[in-house]
């Protein structure tokens, strides 16, 4: 038998039988509790009328300060089939009382159709990253019948919004899931109810709202209450908090999966060792196995990120082969690592993309990778670390040290947040210990432009852009990327 007719002949299952269209008017009516204005079929669900395209179903929602009834014609003019509202329209609806309501009764009913193994994903640090990263090894195994949320679409919207995208064939589903406040990933795992609930690290994020690490770490574990009977949780067996969050799970019935360096992880780290495109080789131990794969991120937070992908599809019983191809293929997403050769004087710079958030833990890990790139000159713009509250002013100053660390030749410093590390910046250092880092401190994106312009940039250097994402340094991205080439 040739390859082509195997392929033909690849073994089917009860998922092949399900209805190819994402929802039709009869289904969104029965699971919304709503009233449809006739037959029709959508093959996506979107509340941004921007965003519509062709064959979409569009979700009217009402906020406090807009109303998606306003862009109903928008969304029918780009393509929409059919709308979701709480008043009648001309066009193909489904009539409801509320349709923020309307869109998580739609998410429940698209978890409860499918027969699918879901995967929920939070953590301090690395969560997106990690959810594409598992989301691509069990769609290479599953021959394209995964589904993730995109993006950061991670909130109280963003998770019924993904869910109501998940096809009925599905056979595996990602979720990324996270928080601001206490309580808030408890109100989202109920909806996900995964299988597996994985913790990617616990860091100082929005400590200004909860307090403490200890509090952010349990409100990261509010994800194990939606876990399924026989739930695994994968969570970080080397953080100082491993304890409170194997306690967190085992309280709730699940089955534990550490992974980190420790002895105790279950998914344990042999070595790691550089890679000629800049990423690592890795090897880990899973019990009695050996796991062997090459991960394309540079930096040892991507090792550590990896050994958690692993733990994750074992636990959802996805192919570890095809996770290990999967990290050997990941690029880098926009804002989160992504990574643009620029054209300049005597050849080409490297600007690194971290521009869509930041924290203490990934500044440093991302000024570390920044230490570890070959470069004749390394850059660092850098803008404020957000919800922080009183902790904010010691964090900031604190990253004099890894600028030191990773030896950056000249630091732009954005934002008023960053004054504490121009003090710290522009205090004198004794002879023994080097040169003092020079930099500027810019007020804005559009000055951060104006003194990398005047620094200018040339052949061989490296520049990270790492910060919140309201600072708006992806607009400092996007001005040098324009030459890329």
């Amino acid at each position: 038998m040739n390859a082509l007719r195997k392929t033909l002949r690849w073994p089917g299952s009860g998922h092949d039988t399900r209805r190819l269209a994402l929802w039709d008017a009869e289904a969104l009516a029965a699971a919304m509790g709503g009233e449809a204005s006739g037959a029709f079929q959508v093959s996506g669900v979107e509340i941004d009328s921007r965003d519509v395209r062709a064959g979409d179903l569009f979700v009217a929602l009402t906020g406090e300060t807009t109303d998606g009834h306003k862009f109903i014609d928008k969304a029918f003019a780009n393509g929409a089939v059919a709308a979701v509202v709480d008043r009648p329209i001309a066009q193909p609806h489904v009539l409801v009382k509320d349709t923020s309501i309307a869109l998580e009764l739609l998410a429940k009913a698209a978890r409860g159709r499918v027969k699918a193994r879901i995967v929920g994903v939070t953590g301090s640090v690395g969560k997106t990253g990690v959810k594409e990263a598992i989301f691509a090894a069990l769609e290479r195994a599953s021959r394209g019948a995964a589904h993730r949320s995109v993006r950061s679409y991670n909130n109280h919207v963003g998770v019924p919004l993904s869910l109501a995208r998940m096809p009925a064939r599905s056979r595996y589903g990602v979720f990324e899931m996270g928080m601001n406040h206490a309580g808030e990933i408890a109100g989202l795992t109920a909806q996900v109810r995964p299988d597996v609930a994985v913790i990617t690290t616990i860091a100082p994020a929005h400590i200004e709202n909860l307090g403490s690490e200890e509090a952010i770490a349990d409100a990261k574990a509010e994800i194990f209450a939606g876990l399924q009977p026989g739930g695994t949780a994968v969570i970080p067996a080397d953080s100082p908090h491993f304890e409170r969050l194997r306690d967190a799970a085992l309280a709730r019935g699940a089955k534990v999966l550490g992974f980190g360096r420790s002895e105790h992880a279950e998914v344990r780290l042999l070595d790691a060792v550089p890679a000629a495109n800049g990423g690592s080789l890795v090897t880990a131990a899973l019990g009695e196995r050996r796991l062997c794969y090459s991960v394309a991120e540079p930096g040892e937070h991507w090792i550590a990120n990896s050994l958690c992908v692993m733990a994750a599809v074992y636990a959802a019983g996805g192919d570890l082969g095809a996770a290990g191809l999967a990290l050997a293929e990941m690029g880098g997403l926009k804002g989160r690592g992504a990574r643009h050769r620029v054209k300049a004087p005597g050849g080409h710079a490297l600007f690194i993309d971290e521009s869509y958030n930041a924290n203490p833990a990934s500044m440093r890990a991302t000024l570390a990778q920044l230490g570890a790139t070959p470069a004749t000159r390394r850059i660092a713009v850098l803008g404020a670390m957000k919800e922080l509250g009183d902790f904010g002013p010691a964090f900031h100053a604190q990253l004099r040290e890894p600028l030191e660390e990773a030896q950056v030749d000249y630091a732009i410093l954005v934002g008023p947040d960053m004054a504490p590390l121009a003090r710290e910046l522009g205090k004198p250092v004794p002879p023994s210990l080097g040169n003092a880092i020079p930099f500027a401190h810019c007020e804005g994106p559009g000055e951060a432009i104006a003194a990398l312009e005047e620094f200018g940039l040339a052949g061989g250097d490296a520049v990270l852009v790492k910060g919140s994402n309201s600072v708006g340094l992806g607009r400092v991205v996007a001005h040098f990327t324009a030459r890329e080439g």
